[in-house]
């Protein structure tokens, strides 16, 4: 019997059949500004196998997510979902389906993620004001009341956890103001999901999303999304379309809404991880999970003081997912990290913009946030600086 040959039309270029090794992966403790490490639970979960994303058992995996979502963000928003992406992708989404061209946006910019929020809004055709403040400062309420009487924004966009700086912005009342001169609050929780307590509603938050991998202890490739019924109002009022058909909402929302109407191939075992970090999260409960974080942060800050060292932030205003630490005169903060990663496999971060060299970031979030953790990172820590 004569064999088949399979035609080809060219040589196959062999240059890059390359031979590697089987994956092997060091043990760091990841003590930076994200990903933190996930959670057992969660790594076993995502390896689980795959169904489809219109299978029943998914369906139901869905809206498992959905309202375990609503609990952490202490919202009903009825359109809440993980978008399929980082937390970028849901940053992106937030502004996408809210600005129109020539909508006034006004940004408070007191780190690097309220620059991305400007960059964003200006992709969008959004006329772009700025508030400022030094990187690792908050905005009091009069400070927002006057840029939002001078600005008269559609919306108004805030960091609730500036990742660059370590500083927790207030929110309260911030919604309210935001009713009083009629324009939407969008907010960035993507280092506050899951370990500094958030209250959308009571805040009268109208947008937010978050990401998967930092107090939520789960890899990078969700974000989480919610919109308020304000927000939705103004979806469905657009004049023109949404300009990125993958993050519209109003597509999107069909797909995890009532009609599940296919709009894209949903990461399957990532929402399986995903829904295993906010069983985890309910499973504490949101006021121990919070004192959790808050105390180990407060361990941490404690200890970096015995050290001699100062953190970046007001104490009242400080992070306690994220510590941003000042560099001592005369230490290079790139060989202290450098050292910590080769000699203990502890990660920490450097600052960026203008605190460059100036400070170090540490993470404490989500499964990270424990006692034995702060006491390890401040052994190495001190050993090092010695």
């Amino acid at each position: 019997m004569k064999k088949e040959t399979i035609p080809t039309m060219n040589p196959i270029n062999e240059t890059h059949r390359i031979q590697t090794g089987q994956l092997d992966v060091p043990p760091r403790l990841l003590l930076g500004p994200g990903p933190s490490n996930a959670h057992p639970r969660v790594l076993q979960a995502l390896g689980m196998r795959q169904v489809g994303h219109l299978d029943p058992h998914f369906i139901a995996l869905m809206n498992d997510i959905q309202e375990l979502l609503r609990y952490a963000w202490q919202t009903d928003n009825e359109l809440t979902i993980p978008v399929s992406g980082t937390g970028s992708a849901a940053m992106e989404a937030s502004l996408a389906n809210t600005v129109e061209p020539g909508d006034v946006v006004l940004v408070g910019v007191n780190g690097y993620f309220g620059e991305r929020l400007v960059d964003m809004a200006g992709r969008y055709g959004a006329d772009v004001r700025r508030l400022e403040k030094e990187w690792g400062q908050t905005f009091t309420l009069d400070e927002l009341r006057a840029g939002l009487e001078k600005h008269r924004p559609a919306i108004l966009a805030l960091v609730h956890a500036e990742t660059s700086t370590g500083a927790r912005q207030p929110l309260e009342g911030v919604g309210q103001l935001c009713r009083e001169l009629d324009c939407l609050l969008l907010v960035d929780t993507v280092t506050s999901l899951g370990g500094v307590p958030l209250f959308l509603d009571a805040w009268d938050i109208d947008l937010a999303y978050s990401g998967s991998q930092k107090c939520l202890s789960c890899p990078p490739g969700l974000a989480p999304l919610t919109l308020g019924p304000r927000a939705v109002a103004r979806l469905h009022n657009r004049q023109t379309k949404v300009a990125n058909w993958y993050l519209d909402m109003s597509q999107l929302g069909r797909y995890w809404g009532s009609e599940r109407t296919y709009h894209h191939t949903a990461p399957i075992n990532m929402n399986y991880a995903l829904r295993e970090a906010l069983r985890l999260v309910a499973g504490e409960g949101l006021e121990a999970r919070w004192a959790r974080h808050q105390a180990n942060a407060e361990l941490l800050w404690d200890g970096l003081e015995a050290l001699g060292l100062a953190c970046h932030v007001a104490r009242e205003f400080r992070l306690p997912s994220l510590t941003t630490v000042r560099v001592p005169e005369g230490v290079d903060a790139r060989v202290v990290a450098r050292t910590l990663l080769n000699d203990y496999n502890i990660e920490i971060a450097g600052g960026f913009g203008p605190l460059a060299g100036k400070i170090w970031r540490i993470g404490l979030m989500g499964f990270n946030s424990r006692r034995e953790n702060v006491l390890l990172l401040l052994s190495a820590l001190e050993r090092v600086l010695s």
